[in-house]
């Protein structure tokens, strides 16, 4: 698989599970809560390739996109919903063409700028979250440390791991001290990727447009090609 022997750090610092919370003792509005996937299959399509997200300075839409259907949550009780991204290691890369593989191309560079993305229907009822699938379609891959547009920031050459967290709003006057209780945290391995400025692997080229509703512009007209 490629990309495979990249995620050895990953598994060291994060549960080898990708629908429990992180963290346990969590308040009870937080401890039935479930999140499933979407689309997984074809995350794990692009997982096997190795899966490569563009950073641009504008800022680029992830493909495909972050969306997951939540359950478990108190239906009266308001939650936030947020993602951030963490390196999955502490090295860059470089795609050797010769052999279509990621190699080793030394220390990853300085940490960029952490940030979370909250979604923009936060704060809301449990029973609105459960209902409809939660899409990050409006969350944005940039490349530019100095943004102000609010986008995610990333290093391109350098592996990332997506994280979901849901944040209960407690509405308690002391809620600050029980912040660390109010939330889970989740991660789907299959999501991990390879920031780049331009795609490495024709193979994620190809599928990203075969499988993409918004890149038919690029699609072959002959349906033989893919």
């Amino acid at each position: 698989m490629a990309g495979s022997h990249l995620s050895g750090h990953l598994e060291l610092s994060l549960p080898c599970f990708n629908t429990a919370p992180l963290l346990n003792s969590k308040a009870p509005q937080v401890t039935g809560v479930r999140v499933q996937l979407e689309m997984q299959a074809l995350w794990q399509q692009f997982d096997q390739l190795g899966t490569e997200m563009i950073v641009t300075k504008a800022g680029r839409r992830m493909f495909p996109t972050f969306q997951v259907r939540i359950s478990g949550m108190d239906p009266v009780a308001e939650y936030v919903l947020l993602m951030d991204f963490i390196p999955v290691d502490d090295k860059r890369y470089r795609y050797a063409f010769h052999s279509s593989s990621w190699l080793v191309a030394g220390r990853a560079d300085a940490v960029a700028p952490s940030r979370m993305h909250f979604h923009p229907d936060s704060p809301a009822r449990g029973t609105q979250w459960m209902k409809q699938t939660v899409s990050f379609d409006s969350l944005k891959l940039t490349n530019n440390l100095l943004d102000d547009n609010g986008h995610m920031i990333l290093n391109s050459m350098h592996r990332y791991q997506p994280r979901f967290h849901v944040v209960y709003v407690d509405p308690a006057p002391n809620s600050h001290l029980n912040a660390h209780r109010n939330f889970s945290s989740f991660f789907f391995p299959e999501t991990r990727f390879m920031a780049v400025t331009a795609y490495q692997n024709h193979r994620i080229t190809q599928l990203k447009i075969a499988s993409n509703p918004f890149a038919k512009g690029f699609r072959s007209t002959d349906a033989q090609e893919w």
